[in-house]
Order: C-alpha cells, then sequence, then structure tokens
C-alpha cells in the first residue's frame, strides 16, 4: 500500500524539518514539501514529530532464566515495543550448555515463527565453547546475519564464561567483522558477596544491590576494554549504570579505541530507594547491573549527551512480581533478574531528557535509533528517514499526556517501573515497513508480520538494499 504523510515534522539524528513522505513497495520514496502523489492512503501529520522507527539492541523474549522463563514471549513483547514506536529489536540467543550455535539459532527461531510483529535480529551469546559450539561455527554466524556475540563476565555457574572464551571469542570477532558485547561485572568477587551476605543472615532484595557493587563493573568493564583492545576486537558494552563503568569507556573512546556503551532507561530513573522498598515490593527493581545511588543519574544523563555512552536500551527482560520473582522471596540471589520496559523507552527519554533539556531532540533519535542502526549493522535501511530506507515510522504527538501504568501497558508482566509516571508525548501511529501497526491505540497489523533482518558486518559501508531481510 502507498502512503503520503503530509506536513510532519521530520526529526532525524541530523535534521529537523516539515516535509512530505511518500512510501511505496515498503521503503520511502520521495520527501519533499508539498508532494503531489496519489497513495492509498494520506496521513495528516501536521502539528506531529514524523521519527525514524526507534530500534532496541537489547532485549530478552522466551528467555529462560533461573528456573523460570521470562513472560513476554515474541508475540507479547514485540506488540509492547510497536506500541512503544520500537519497530525493530535485537534479541539475545543464550547458547544452552553442550549446545552448538546452530541449534540454539533453530531454537530462538521456532520461538519466533508466526509471532513476529516487529521486525528483528539475533546476537548470539557465548557460553559454552568447551562441549557446544565451536570457534569455527561461531566464525561462520557473521554469514548468516547474525554479527555480534555477547559475553556474560557474571552470573558464575550460569552464563558467566572465563578470561580465555572471553578473549578468543574477542579474536574470532576481530577476523569476521562481528562485534562483541559483554555483561560487564565481576561475577568471582560478586559470588564471594553473596555467599557472605547470606550466611550473615541477609535475604531482602536490597542485598541483590549491596553484593554486585559499582566497583565489581568497573573492574570488568575496563578489563573487556583492554583484552578487546589486545584483539584489535570492536567491543559494545551493554547497560551500563555507573560512574566506574562510564569512567573506562570515556577514556577508551578519547583514545580513539573502537568502544561504545549503552546505558539503559531504568538506569535514570530508578535507584537503591526503590529496591530497599518493604513487603518485597523491592524485588521488582532486581536486575543486573543493579539500581544505583541517585548520583549516578546525572553521570549517565551527562554520557549520553557527550557520547561516553552511544545508546540507550531497555534490557526488556520481565518476570511476574508474583510468581516469578518471588521464587526469591527467602533467598534474593534467586530472584529472577530483569524488569520491563520495552513499551515506555521514547516515552521516558523525550518527557526527561528531551522535554526537561537534558538532550535535543535530534541527539534523543541517535540514541533510540540511529546509533543503534549504525552499530548492528541495520542503518540506513533502518534507523533514518531517508529515501530508500524501509519505511519504519513513528507519527509522534509531542503534546499528548499519557499517565504510565501496568494497567494499560501490553507486557504480560504485572508491574511498570514507572508507574503512575505522566509523560507529555507519546506515539500516536506507527508504521513497519510502510504498513500500519498501532494506530488510535490499537494493534492492527497480525502477527507474522515482522521480519528477520541479516545484519551487515560491523563497520561495512552499508548501502540501502544491501542488507537481506527473510521471513
Amino acid at each position: 500500500m502507498s502512503l503520503l504523510i503530509k506536513g510532519g515534522r521530520i526529526v532525524t539524528a541530523a535534521d529537523d524539518y516539515v516535509a512530505d513522505i511518500y512510501v511505496d513497495d515498503e521503503r520511502i520514496s520521495l520527501i519533499g514539501e508539498e508532494l503531489d502523489h496519489q497513495a492509498d492512503r494520506v496521513i495528516d501529520a501536521s502539528g506531529k514529530y514524523v521519527l525514524p522507527g526507534c530500534i532496541d539492541p537489547h532485549t530478552h523474549l522466551d528467555m529462560p532464566f533461573g528456573g523460570t522463563v521470562t513472560i513476554d514471549d515474541v508475540e507479547s513483547g514485540q506488540t509492547s515495543a510497536a506500541f512503544g514506536g520500537t519497530t525493530c529489536h535485537v534479541d539475545f540467543i543464550i547458547q544452552g550448555k553442550g549446545q552448538t550455535f546452530a541449534a540454539a539459532l533453530d531454537d530462538w527461531r521456532a520461538k519466533a515463527n508466526g509471532k513476529q510483529v516487529i521486525d528483528m535480529g539475533y546476537h548470539m551469546a557465548v557460553t559454552d565453547l568447551a562441549e557446544g559450539g565451536t570457534l569455527e561455527e561461531l566464525a561462520s554466524l557473521p554469514e548468516q546475519g547474525i554479527t555480534s556475540y555477547k559475553l556474560f563476565m557474571a552470573y558464575k555457574g550460569a552464563l558467566m564464561v572465563d578470561d580465555e572464551t572471553l578473549y578468543r571469542t574477542m579474536e574470532v570477532a576481530a577476523k569476521t567483522g562481528a562485534l562483541v558485547m559483554v555483561h560487564a561485572e565481576n561475577g568471582d568477587v560478586i559470588d564471594v558477596l553473596v555467599q557472605e551476605a547470606l550466611a550473615a543472615g541477609h535475604t531482602e532484595p536490597l542485598y541483590h544491590a549491596l553484593t554486585r557493587p559499582p566497583e565489581a563493573e568497573g573492574e570488568a568493564t575496563n578489563r573487556a576494554i583492554q583484552l578487546a583492545h589486545l584483539a584489535g576486537a570492536p567491543l559494545y558494552v551493554v547497560h551500563v549504570s555507573c560512574k566506574e563503568a562510564v569512567e573506562p569507556i570515556a577514556l577508551a573512546r578519547e583514545r580513539g579505541w573502537n568502544v561504545w556503551g549503552e546505558t539503559c532507561t531504568q538506569y535514570f530513573f530508578t535507584s537503591l530507594d526503590d529496591i530497599a522498598k518493604p513487603d518485597f515490593e523491592g524485588a521488582k527493581y532486581v536486575f543486573s547491573p543493579p539500581v544505583r545511588d541517585k548520583s549516578n543519574w546525572d553521570v549517565l544523563w551527562n554520557a549520553v549527551r557527550t557520547d561516553a555512552l552511544s545508546a540507550i536500551s531497555t534490557d526488556h527482560c520481565a518476570f511476574l512480581w508474583d510468581g516469578q520473582k518471588t521464587l526469591g522471596k527467602d533467598d534474593f540471589s534467586k530472584i529472577p533478574n530483569g524488569g520491563p520496559g520495552l513499551e515506555n523507552r521514547l516515552q521516558m527519554i523525550h518527557e526527561f531528557g528531551v522535554r526537561s533539556g537534558r538532550i535535543s531532540l535530534n541527539r534523543m533519535v541517535e540514541l533510540l535509533a540511529t546509533n543503534p542502526a549504525k552499530l548492528f549493522g541495520l542503518y540506513p535501511r533502518k534507523g533514518t528517514i531517508a529515501v530508500g530506507s524501509d519505511a519504519d515510522l513513528v507519527i509522534f504527538d509531542p503534546e499528548k499526556t499519557t499517565t504510565i501504568s501496568a494497567k494499560t501497558h501490553h507486557s504480560k508482566v504485572d508491574y511498570s517501573l514507572y508507574e503512575g509516571t505522566q509523560v507529555t508525548g507519546t506515539p500516536e501511529l506507527v508504521l513497519l515497513r510502510g504498513h500500519v501497526l498501532v494506530e488510535n491505540g490499537e494493534l492492527v497489523a497480525t502477527p507474522g508480520i515482522g521480519r528477520f533482518v541479516a545484519r551487515a558486518r560491523f563497520g561495512e559501508e552499508l548501502r540501502s538494499g544491501q542488507l537481506t531481510v527473510t521471513s
């Protein structure tokens, strides 16, 4: 279906202007003033922002963890994303113990089959090179459009890898054009602190944060940076939460090293005060790295403003508070780690970033769409508004007021990290490749419309149409 979007304020990472957009065959065909083209549908975007569809580079849907499985599967998670103006995400395949990478990929494809509401790619989490996948198999993944490897430096006894596995994976990435991602916390130290806290009788959720101190994140971040530099691999540090981790990333970037970092929406708005809430409510705020002291909020806003950190994701990893988080009612170390947020990232960053004067509209688009697209092999097909790009577009009403609540969100999770927060500015109409996903508060697309997107190797010069999209 052809579309003509009239009179919207088009905002990209670099530009801000009023124009019309003509969409045909799922792509943007023309951009200009007063376009006079016949279209199957004309959309009046006067007084609204027209943004590129947001890209969330860090999500966990239908993922086993801690004896349970995240409550959002691909359909519910992506529906939530669509209502929040996110039209593409990159989810994590978690390699099981003894499992080949091919078998892990098959498992995750099966989870998504027929359920996709938006477009998606995959990262491969490397957990077992001893009895499962091989370095040779790992090296073949970029040929299949999976161009990023994730390694956990935490979760000892479950997902954590040793430095040999970390470094060998970095060497493969340097040769194959993949981007290395790390969860940077010192898992050995954390394990000692957890055992000491439990032995002292400390079982409440607050001790999840107190046993994962910022120094453990800072040390692991610096270690990963140094090892990646030695291996010649590009590095992306996920969910940075504190000054101790921001500082080594900023220093590496000042040196011109191929290092980038992301933070997540929740780290701007939650703190130790939340995880200390009584009656086990603090368990809602158990995710890793943990909530930090409020002094880190300004550190993170400054980091995303100055490009010390280059992206904001959600790390959406949703577990029910009643029935899943309660697995750790008597032992904080058994609370499933993760929080929700796919639906509210754009609203929260617009309200408290743009409207509060912390970042510009252009920088918001850069952090939520353009930089994730560039870093993860999707640009310029996605992440911008340009002729030839996919027509992934958000018609955003900057004046509409909304109150965020679990009662109205589209995730299956039974709470919101931002319950009761009033925001001004919300997606009004969301398009995926020119198809209407969300309109008038309703999902109008049928699950299955979303596609797997094979991503380009890290650092390749991309041209529109170069990437391959398969069903």
